[in-house]
Protein backbone atom coordinates (compact mmCIF):
# COMPACT_ATOMS: atom_id res chain seq x y z
CA UNK A 1 0.00 0.00 0.00
CA UNK A 2 1.42 3.24 -1.29
CA UNK A 3 1.76 6.22 0.89
CA UNK A 4 2.75 10.12 0.01
CA UNK A 5 4.09 12.29 2.37
CA UNK A 6 2.51 10.68 5.23
CA UNK A 7 -0.95 10.01 3.56
CA UNK A 8 -1.90 6.86 2.59
CA UNK A 9 -3.35 7.91 -0.51
CA UNK A 10 -4.76 4.37 -1.90
CA UNK A 11 -6.86 4.20 1.72
CA UNK A 12 -10.96 4.41 1.24
CA UNK A 13 -13.63 4.41 3.69
CA UNK A 14 -14.24 0.62 2.39
CA UNK A 15 -11.13 0.11 4.56
CA UNK A 16 -13.45 0.28 7.95
CA UNK A 17 -16.10 -2.17 7.45
CA UNK A 18 -14.03 -4.87 5.82
CA UNK A 19 -13.38 -7.91 7.67
CA UNK A 20 -13.68 -7.27 11.51
CA UNK A 21 -15.64 -4.04 10.47
CA UNK A 22 -18.11 -6.14 8.46
CA UNK A 23 -20.66 -5.97 11.42
CA UNK A 24 -20.42 -2.40 12.31
CA UNK A 25 -22.99 0.48 11.57
CA UNK A 26 -21.33 2.16 8.68
CA UNK A 27 -20.89 5.72 8.37
CA UNK A 28 -17.23 5.72 6.90
CA UNK A 29 -18.42 4.74 2.97
CA UNK A 30 -20.97 7.04 1.22
CA UNK A 31 -22.99 4.73 -0.67
CA UNK A 32 -26.75 5.46 0.13
CA UNK A 33 -28.27 2.71 2.22
CA UNK A 34 -31.53 0.71 0.75
CA UNK A 35 -29.94 0.48 -2.52
CA UNK A 36 -29.48 -0.53 -5.37
CA UNK A 37 -33.77 -0.53 -5.65
CA UNK A 38 -35.90 -3.61 -6.35
CA UNK A 39 -36.50 -2.04 -10.23
CA UNK A 40 -32.96 -1.23 -10.71
CA UNK A 41 -32.17 -5.11 -9.28
CA UNK A 42 -34.53 -6.52 -11.69
CA UNK A 43 -33.23 -4.46 -14.34
CA UNK A 44 -29.55 -6.00 -13.36
CA UNK A 45 -30.76 -9.60 -13.52
CA UNK A 46 -32.45 -9.39 -16.55
CA UNK A 47 -29.02 -8.94 -18.43
CA UNK A 48 -27.70 -12.45 -16.80
CA UNK A 49 -29.56 -14.11 -20.02
CA UNK A 50 -27.40 -12.17 -22.53
CA UNK A 51 -24.05 -12.62 -20.65
CA UNK A 52 -22.52 -15.15 -23.56
CA UNK A 53 -22.38 -11.90 -25.92
CA UNK A 54 -19.89 -8.85 -26.11
CA UNK A 55 -21.29 -5.95 -24.12
CA UNK A 56 -22.80 -3.51 -26.78
CA UNK A 57 -22.34 0.15 -24.99
CA UNK A 58 -24.00 2.42 -27.64
CA UNK A 59 -27.22 2.57 -25.91
CA UNK A 60 -26.12 3.23 -22.74
CA UNK A 61 -24.02 5.78 -23.96
CA UNK A 62 -26.22 7.59 -26.20
CA UNK A 63 -29.17 7.64 -22.58
CA UNK A 64 -26.04 9.66 -20.72
CA UNK A 65 -25.41 11.94 -23.78
CA UNK A 66 -28.91 12.44 -23.74
CA UNK A 67 -29.39 13.10 -20.05
CA UNK A 68 -27.17 15.94 -19.97
CA UNK A 69 -28.08 17.01 -24.08
CA UNK A 70 -24.52 15.81 -25.44
CA UNK A 71 -24.17 14.33 -28.01
CA UNK A 72 -22.69 10.68 -27.94
CA UNK A 73 -18.90 10.95 -29.14
CA UNK A 74 -19.04 13.21 -25.88
CA UNK A 75 -19.59 10.27 -23.73
CA UNK A 76 -17.13 7.49 -22.13
CA UNK A 77 -18.59 5.27 -19.85
CA UNK A 78 -16.09 3.56 -17.37
CA UNK A 79 -15.85 0.86 -14.97
CA UNK A 80 -16.74 3.78 -12.11
CA UNK A 81 -15.27 6.95 -11.64
CA UNK A 82 -12.17 5.73 -10.75
CA UNK A 83 -10.92 4.21 -14.12
CA UNK A 84 -11.74 7.29 -15.52
CA UNK A 85 -8.94 8.82 -12.94
CA UNK A 86 -6.22 5.77 -14.37
CA UNK A 87 -7.41 6.78 -18.15
CA UNK A 88 -6.31 10.47 -17.65
CA UNK A 89 -3.29 9.94 -15.80
CA UNK A 90 -2.43 7.77 -18.65
CA UNK A 91 -3.63 8.73 -21.89
CA UNK A 92 -2.96 13.07 -21.59
CA UNK A 93 -0.03 14.19 -22.34
CA UNK A 94 0.33 16.45 -19.50
CA UNK A 95 3.64 18.43 -17.85
CA UNK A 96 2.80 19.96 -14.37
CA UNK A 97 -0.56 18.04 -13.07
CA UNK A 98 -2.14 19.84 -10.24
CA UNK A 99 -4.40 18.49 -7.49
CA UNK A 100 -6.47 21.13 -5.68
CA UNK A 101 -7.06 19.11 -1.98
CA UNK A 102 -7.97 17.60 0.62
CA UNK A 103 -10.35 16.03 -2.14
CA UNK A 104 -10.66 12.26 -2.88
CA UNK A 105 -7.34 10.75 -3.32
CA UNK A 106 -7.12 8.24 -6.35
CA UNK A 107 -6.83 10.99 -9.14
CA UNK A 108 -3.30 11.57 -7.16
CA UNK A 109 -2.18 8.32 -6.96
CA UNK A 110 -3.21 7.43 -10.45
CA UNK A 111 -1.31 10.28 -11.64
CA UNK A 112 2.07 9.43 -9.29
CA UNK A 113 1.43 5.48 -10.73
CA UNK A 114 1.69 6.67 -14.00
CA UNK A 115 4.59 8.58 -13.43
CA UNK A 116 3.87 12.06 -13.36
CA UNK A 117 5.19 14.74 -10.51
CA UNK A 118 1.96 15.81 -8.81
CA UNK A 119 1.87 19.71 -7.40
CA UNK A 120 -0.06 19.91 -5.05
CA UNK A 121 -3.05 23.07 -4.09
CA UNK A 122 -4.13 22.66 -0.37
CA UNK A 123 -7.25 24.50 0.62
CA UNK A 124 -7.14 25.98 4.43
CA UNK A 125 -9.85 25.35 6.71
CA UNK A 126 -9.40 28.33 8.16
CA UNK A 127 -11.01 29.27 4.58
CA UNK A 128 -14.13 26.92 4.83
CA UNK A 129 -11.75 24.75 2.02
CA UNK A 130 -13.15 27.42 0.02
CA UNK A 131 -11.35 27.42 -4.12
CA UNK A 132 -9.33 30.56 -4.62
CA UNK A 133 -8.10 30.26 -7.87
CA UNK A 134 -5.80 32.07 -7.59
CA UNK A 135 -4.01 29.65 -5.65
CA UNK A 136 -3.71 27.46 -8.81
CA UNK A 137 -0.72 27.73 -10.49
CA UNK A 138 -0.58 29.43 -14.59
CA UNK A 139 1.74 26.95 -15.67
CA UNK A 140 -0.33 23.96 -14.42
CA UNK A 141 -1.55 21.66 -17.48
CA UNK A 142 -3.97 19.73 -15.97
CA UNK A 143 -6.18 20.67 -12.73
CA UNK A 144 -8.28 18.08 -10.64
CA UNK A 145 -10.77 19.52 -8.29
CA UNK A 146 -14.05 17.64 -6.79
CA UNK A 147 -17.53 19.51 -6.73
CA UNK A 148 -19.11 19.17 -4.21
CA UNK A 149 -15.63 17.56 -2.55
CA UNK A 150 -14.91 14.07 -0.87
CA UNK A 151 -14.51 14.88 2.08
CA UNK A 152 -15.30 18.59 2.87
CA UNK A 153 -18.94 18.30 1.76
CA UNK A 154 -17.93 22.05 0.31
CA UNK A 155 -19.87 23.04 -3.00
CA UNK A 156 -17.88 25.69 -4.95
CA UNK A 157 -19.76 28.00 -7.65
CA UNK A 158 -19.37 26.73 -10.88
CA UNK A 159 -18.02 29.97 -12.24
CA UNK A 160 -15.13 29.52 -9.77
CA UNK A 161 -14.30 26.28 -11.01
CA UNK A 162 -15.14 27.56 -14.56
CA UNK A 163 -12.52 30.33 -13.77
CA UNK A 164 -9.21 27.77 -13.42
CA UNK A 165 -9.94 27.15 -18.06
CA UNK A 166 -6.85 28.38 -19.45
CA UNK A 167 -6.40 27.42 -23.32
CA UNK A 168 -3.54 24.62 -22.90
CA UNK A 169 -5.07 23.05 -19.59
CA UNK A 170 -7.40 20.22 -19.00
CA UNK A 171 -9.88 20.88 -15.81
CA UNK A 172 -10.73 17.81 -14.34
CA UNK A 173 -14.05 17.98 -12.27
CA UNK A 174 -15.43 15.28 -10.58
CA UNK A 175 -19.07 15.41 -9.93
CA UNK A 176 -19.28 12.08 -8.47
CA UNK A 177 -21.47 13.62 -5.10
CA UNK A 178 -23.41 15.98 -7.45
CA UNK A 179 -26.58 14.19 -8.04
CA UNK A 180 -27.07 14.45 -3.96
CA UNK A 181 -27.30 18.34 -4.73
CA UNK A 182 -30.88 19.27 -4.78
CA UNK A 183 -31.11 20.81 -8.65
CA UNK A 184 -27.62 20.01 -8.94
CA UNK A 185 -26.87 23.28 -8.74
CA UNK A 186 -23.19 23.95 -9.65
CA UNK A 187 -22.91 21.80 -11.79
CA UNK A 188 -20.54 21.83 -14.82
CA UNK A 189 -22.21 18.38 -16.49
CA UNK A 190 -23.10 19.37 -20.02
CA UNK A 191 -21.05 22.37 -20.04
CA UNK A 192 -19.57 22.93 -23.84
CA UNK A 193 -18.32 26.45 -23.51
CA UNK A 194 -15.44 25.65 -20.94
CA UNK A 195 -12.21 24.78 -22.90
CA UNK A 196 -10.47 21.73 -21.64
CA UNK A 197 -13.28 21.28 -19.06
CA UNK A 198 -13.63 16.70 -18.13
CA UNK A 199 -16.15 16.15 -16.06
CA UNK A 200 -16.88 12.65 -14.39
CA UNK A 201 -19.76 11.06 -12.78
CA UNK A 202 -20.72 7.96 -10.87
CA UNK A 203 -23.77 5.84 -10.92
CA UNK A 204 -22.47 3.89 -7.40
CA UNK A 205 -23.31 6.36 -4.49
CA UNK A 206 -26.97 7.07 -4.94
CA UNK A 207 -27.48 3.36 -6.57
CA UNK A 208 -26.02 1.44 -4.65
CA UNK A 209 -23.90 -0.15 -7.56
CA UNK A 210 -20.62 0.06 -5.86
CA UNK A 211 -19.76 -3.45 -6.87
CA UNK A 212 -21.05 -3.27 -10.26
CA UNK A 213 -18.53 -0.44 -11.35
CA UNK A 214 -20.19 2.11 -13.40
CA UNK A 215 -18.98 5.82 -14.26
CA UNK A 216 -18.84 8.35 -16.91
CA UNK A 217 -16.68 11.02 -18.34
CA UNK A 218 -18.07 13.89 -20.19
CA UNK A 219 -15.57 16.08 -22.19
CA UNK A 220 -14.57 17.04 -25.53
CA UNK A 221 -14.54 13.76 -28.53
CA UNK A 222 -11.01 14.48 -28.85
CA UNK A 223 -9.88 13.83 -25.32
CA UNK A 224 -12.96 11.53 -24.96
CA UNK A 225 -11.22 9.61 -28.28
CA UNK A 226 -7.78 9.42 -26.54
CA UNK A 227 -9.09 8.50 -22.67
CA UNK A 228 -11.16 5.11 -24.95
CA UNK A 229 -7.80 4.66 -26.90
CA UNK A 230 -6.64 3.99 -23.06
CA UNK A 231 -8.99 1.59 -21.85
CA UNK A 232 -9.33 -2.38 -22.87
CA UNK A 233 -11.58 -4.03 -24.68
CA UNK A 234 -14.65 -4.57 -23.37
CA UNK A 235 -14.11 -2.64 -20.25
CA UNK A 236 -17.59 -1.91 -18.77
CA UNK A 237 -20.06 -5.06 -18.30
CA UNK A 238 -23.34 -6.12 -20.18
CA UNK A 239 -25.28 -5.64 -16.16
CA UNK A 240 -23.10 -2.37 -15.74
CA UNK A 241 -24.43 -0.99 -18.95
CA UNK A 242 -27.98 -1.90 -18.45
CA UNK A 243 -27.68 -0.01 -14.85
CA UNK A 244 -26.22 3.10 -16.89
CA UNK A 245 -29.27 3.03 -19.53
CA UNK A 246 -31.64 2.33 -16.37
CA UNK A 247 -30.28 5.10 -13.82
CA UNK A 248 -30.22 8.02 -16.31
CA UNK A 249 -34.15 7.45 -16.95
CA UNK A 250 -36.32 9.87 -16.24
CA UNK A 251 -38.38 7.72 -13.50
CA UNK A 252 -34.89 7.19 -12.16
CA UNK A 253 -33.36 10.86 -12.30
CA UNK A 254 -37.26 11.41 -10.16
CA UNK A 255 -36.20 9.16 -7.62
CA UNK A 256 -32.67 10.90 -7.37
CA UNK A 257 -34.09 13.62 -6.66
CA UNK A 258 -36.27 12.71 -4.30
CA UNK A 259 -33.22 10.95 -2.34
CA UNK A 260 -31.23 14.45 -2.76
CA UNK A 261 -34.16 15.89 -0.53
CA UNK A 262 -33.87 12.92 1.73
CA UNK A 263 -30.40 13.79 2.26
CA UNK A 264 -30.33 17.32 2.78
CA UNK A 265 -32.66 17.05 5.39
CA UNK A 266 -30.59 14.22 7.11
CA UNK A 267 -28.09 15.76 6.76
CA UNK A 268 -29.35 19.05 8.78
CA UNK A 269 -30.38 16.61 11.53
CA UNK A 270 -27.24 15.20 11.76
CA UNK A 271 -25.04 18.28 11.89
CA UNK A 272 -27.60 19.83 14.30
CA UNK A 273 -26.75 16.77 16.36
CA UNK A 274 -23.13 17.27 16.32
CA UNK A 275 -23.07 20.99 16.83
CA UNK A 276 -24.01 19.94 20.58
CA UNK A 277 -20.49 18.77 21.28
CA UNK A 278 -18.91 21.91 20.49
CA UNK A 279 -18.51 22.76 24.14
CA UNK A 280 -15.87 19.05 23.84
CA UNK A 281 -14.23 20.57 20.72
CA UNK A 282 -16.27 19.31 18.38
CA UNK A 283 -16.57 21.41 14.83
CA UNK A 284 -18.20 21.00 11.63
CA UNK A 285 -17.09 21.71 8.51
CA UNK A 286 -19.68 23.70 6.32
CA UNK A 287 -22.20 24.08 5.11
CA UNK A 288 -21.77 20.58 4.07
CA UNK A 289 -23.74 19.82 0.79
CA UNK A 290 -22.94 16.60 0.02
CA UNK A 291 -24.05 12.75 1.26
CA UNK A 292 -21.51 13.32 4.51
CA UNK A 293 -19.92 15.68 6.51
CA UNK A 294 -16.63 16.57 7.71
CA UNK A 295 -15.66 16.96 11.37
CA UNK A 296 -12.67 18.48 13.54
CA UNK A 297 -12.02 16.95 16.71
CA UNK A 298 -8.99 16.90 19.25
CA UNK A 299 -8.21 13.10 19.96
CA UNK A 300 -10.38 11.90 16.75
CA UNK A 301 -8.32 9.16 16.40
CA UNK A 302 -9.23 7.75 19.74
CA UNK A 303 -12.73 8.73 19.37
CA UNK A 304 -12.82 6.45 16.32
CA UNK A 305 -11.42 3.49 17.82
CA UNK A 306 -14.04 4.06 20.70
CA UNK A 307 -16.90 4.12 18.50
CA UNK A 308 -15.65 1.28 17.10
CA UNK A 309 -15.89 -0.52 20.10
CA UNK A 310 -19.75 0.54 20.27
CA UNK A 311 -20.65 -0.55 16.89
CA UNK A 312 -20.25 2.61 14.49
CA UNK A 313 -17.52 2.82 11.66
CA UNK A 314 -16.36 6.53 10.84
CA UNK A 315 -13.65 7.61 7.91
CA UNK A 316 -10.13 8.56 9.08
CA UNK A 317 -9.66 12.24 7.82
CA UNK A 318 -5.40 11.92 8.22
CA UNK A 319 -5.24 9.96 4.57
CA UNK A 320 -6.25 12.98 2.79
CA UNK A 321 -3.78 15.63 2.30
CA UNK A 322 -4.49 18.82 3.65
CA UNK A 323 -5.78 16.62 7.06
CA UNK A 324 -4.89 15.23 9.76
CA UNK A 325 -5.46 12.86 12.97
CA UNK A 326 -8.27 15.61 13.85
CA UNK A 327 -10.65 15.14 11.55
CA UNK A 328 -13.55 13.00 10.93
CA UNK A 329 -15.94 12.05 7.82
CA UNK A 330 -19.27 10.73 8.71
CA UNK A 331 -21.74 10.11 6.45
CA UNK A 332 -25.14 10.77 6.05
CA UNK A 333 -27.75 7.97 7.42
CA UNK A 334 -31.70 7.89 8.28
CA UNK A 335 -32.42 9.95 11.70
CA UNK A 336 -32.53 6.33 13.52
CA UNK A 337 -29.20 5.72 12.50
CA UNK A 338 -27.90 9.42 13.22
CA UNK A 339 -30.03 9.02 16.40
CA UNK A 340 -28.08 6.06 17.86
CA UNK A 341 -24.32 7.32 16.29
CA UNK A 342 -24.90 10.40 17.97
CA UNK A 343 -25.92 8.90 21.36
CA UNK A 344 -22.40 6.45 21.24
CA UNK A 345 -21.00 9.71 20.49
CA UNK A 346 -22.14 10.98 23.87
CA UNK A 347 -20.74 7.71 25.72
CA UNK A 348 -17.30 8.45 23.87
CA UNK A 349 -16.54 12.14 24.19
CA UNK A 350 -16.03 13.83 27.64
CA UNK A 351 -18.25 16.57 29.34
CA UNK A 352 -16.82 19.80 28.46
Amino acid sequence: MRTDGGHDLRHHGDAEVRDDGSALTDLAVNVRTGTPPAWLRERIAGTLGSLAAYPDGRAARAAVAARHGLPPERVLLTAGAAEAFVLLARALKVSRPVVVHPQFTEPEAALVDAGHTVGRVLLRADDGFRLDPAAVPEDADLVVIGNPTNPTSVLHPADTIAALARPGRTLVVDEAFMDVVPGEREALAGRTDVPGLVVLRSLTKTWGLAGLRIGYVLAAPETVAALERAQPLWPVSTPALAAAEACVSPRALTEAAEAADRVTADRAHLVAGLEAFGPSGLRVTGPATASFVLVRLPGAAAVRHELRALGYAVRRGDTFPGLDEEWLRLAVRDRPTTDGFLQALRRVLPPA
